[in-house]
């Protein structure tokens, strides 16, 4: 046999033998049910994976009373192969986690567990003692109120749990609340577990790691919102994550026309120490620009209902004298002032401002458009600050050229008129009970 044809066969042998790459069943699933709604059972989409990769099945339970929070994730793996496996990371009655885990090369959609019988009967449930220990029940991904429902305990427990979970890997990020019974107190509802099959697990204890804080924003026009308080509440709730404290951003533009009020509720950064303030950025006689911002560590404790914080501390001067300077006035976020009102400047204003300001942050996303009257040596409304709350803002104005980078030079306020210190499955699965 020539050489040529040994490894033409050669090179034929070894194409055979190369690994085929597998497409497995992918999705994931978070959520919380009752418990009488278990089992459940689900359908997943497909991914193809890369050459020499298996499959992966990763199904958890965490029970807790009335609750079971499913947690689902399927699809492509390094990981090397194991047999489905069910781990009880804490046993029952009282609160409980328990796993299949499962990874496979064997075939395509190998990962194809269908439902959660491996993990669920009917008989998982356990009857609560007629008389005993009381707990705080509750199991979620946003917050438990204070107040909370007080279920009793299944006979022998006599330990109250309340903590966070939390959950990152496979497709999975999330932080969930949990308060139920225990057999034994601390801080140990994972059992010493840090990872369930692609998902890292861990817990926090401490009352500090699962501040929860109003949450929402607020756009409003409207020729009062610079001289009238208007209201300021929101409809949500948000668990911050630890270490973050509570915050409330007013930010106000009045340009003589049409005045717009952003408000913003939720979480502040780690770190960030008690405080509040308020600060004129630009002011009369061209537009005025004015925030306020206070940051707080207990629960809820971000619940200022109108925008008098804000208006109580804005200088009220008589009103100006009339000017010779006209300049269209308009503060807009839907376009690009297509329709300014002109309008008369007050007495000192020299010239006519014109460019826009990009707020984004606290899940708020916007560029506000800003035309108006302005004041030598004034050129900028926002003096080169960067962070209004938690907005980053940037300034461009129609004539001047960008910063560098796009980056702003470091934070400048204008004045500070107060300051005290003081976390489906994917493609579209059905998840129903049996």
């Amino acid at each position: 046999m020539s050489p040529v044809t040994l490894l033409a066969l050669l090179g034929v042998t070894l194409t055979l033998s190369r690994i085929q790459a597998l497409t497995c069943q992918k999705g994931t699933l978070n959520s919380v049910y009752n418990a009488t709604e278990l089992p459940l059972r689900w359908t997943t989409g497909q991914e193809d994976c890369e050459e020499g990769w298996g499959c992966q099945d990763t199904l958890m339970l965490i029970h807790n009373g009335p609750q079971v929070n499913v947690v689902i994730t399927k699809g492509c793996t390094q990981a090397e192969d194991q047999e489905a496996r069910v781990t009880e990371h804490r046993a029952g009655p009282g609160l409980s986690i328990i796993s299949y885990t499962h990874v496979c090369r064997k075939a395509n959609l190998c990962n194809d567990l269908a439902n959660s019988v491996p993990l669920w009967t009917p008989s998982s449930t356990a009857a609560p003692a007629p008389e005993g220990t009381q707990c705080p029940t509750c199991l979620s991904r946003d917050e438990c109120k204070e107040s909370g429902t007080e279920l009793p305990c299944p006979a022998g427990l006599r330990h109250c749990y309340n903590g966070i979970l939390l959950l990152n890997g496979g497709g999975i990020s999330t932080s969930l609340r949990v308060q139920g019974c225990m057999a034994q107190g601390g801080c140990n509802l994972l059992n010493g577990t840090q990872e369930i099959g692609p998902i890292r697990v861990r817990e926090k204890c401490n009352p500090k790691d699962f501040l929860t804080c109003q949450s929402g924003n607020k756009l409003q026009f409207g020729p009062d919102v610079s001289r009238k308080p208007v209201e300021w509440t929101v409809s949500g709730n948000k668990m911050c994550a630890s270490g973050e404290a509570c915050q409330e951003t007013l930010l106000l533009i009045d340009a003589g026309h049409k005045p717009l009020l952003v408000g913003n509720k939720g979480c502040a950064s780690s770190g960030t120490q008690d405080f509040t303030a308020t600060f004129i950025h630009s002011g009369p006689p061209g537009v005025l620009v004015a925030s306020y911002y206070h940051v707080c560590s207990s629960n809820g404790c971000n619940r200022a209902d109108n925008s008098s914080v804000l208006l109580n501390v804005l200088p009220s001067p008589a009103a100006p004298a009339p000017g010779s300077l006209r300049c269209p006035a308009c503060v807009d976020v839907f376009g690009t002032c297509q329709n300014p009102k002109v309008i008369t400047c007050p007495m000192g204003s020299t010239h006519c401002y014109k460019g826009n300001i990009q707020l984004t942050g606290g899940g708020l996303s916007a560029t506000v458009t800003i035309q108006g009257c302005m004041a030598k040596p004034a050129k900028s409304l926002l003096k080169n600050t960067q962070n209004i709350g938690v907005l980053s803002v940037n300034e461009n104005i129609e004539g001047e050229p960008a910063p560098k980078g796009g980056v702003a030079p470091a934070p400048y306020l204008a004045w500070m008129v107060g300051l005290g210190l003081s976390l489906a499955l994917w493609c579209g699965v059905f998840c129903l009970p049996f």
